[in-house]
């Protein structure tokens, strides 16, 4: 059992409308860029930046280095992140 602080980390990872449209779409369209999540979701590059870096830190996104590309996808976390939001949604 996660103690009540990881679990604060956790669900502020993904308390904002942004980081859950950018959950959504990886959970749709894995190993994108935030380029490319930028693209899709019509938002300021850095904007998506700062969210990705967001849900990173809680655990809930993945990087994967592809030469000067990073790509993004979910973690465990956050695919149960996400199961969990659309199950209420």
């Amino acid at each position: 059992m996660l103690s009540t602080r990881s679990l604060e980390k956790i669900t502020k990872g993904f308390s904002n409308h942004r980081r859950i449209q950018i959950l959504a779409l990886l959970g749709d369209k894995p190993n994108l860029s935030v380029f490319e999540i930028s693209e899709e979701l019509k938002v300021n590059f850095k904007t998506i930046s700062e969210h990705v870096r967001r849900l990173f830190i809680a655990g809930l996104v993945k990087k994967k280095s592809e030469g000067t590309i990073v790509r993004h996808k979910l973690s465990d976390l956050g695919q149960y992140a996400l199961k969990f939001l659309r199950a209420i949604g």
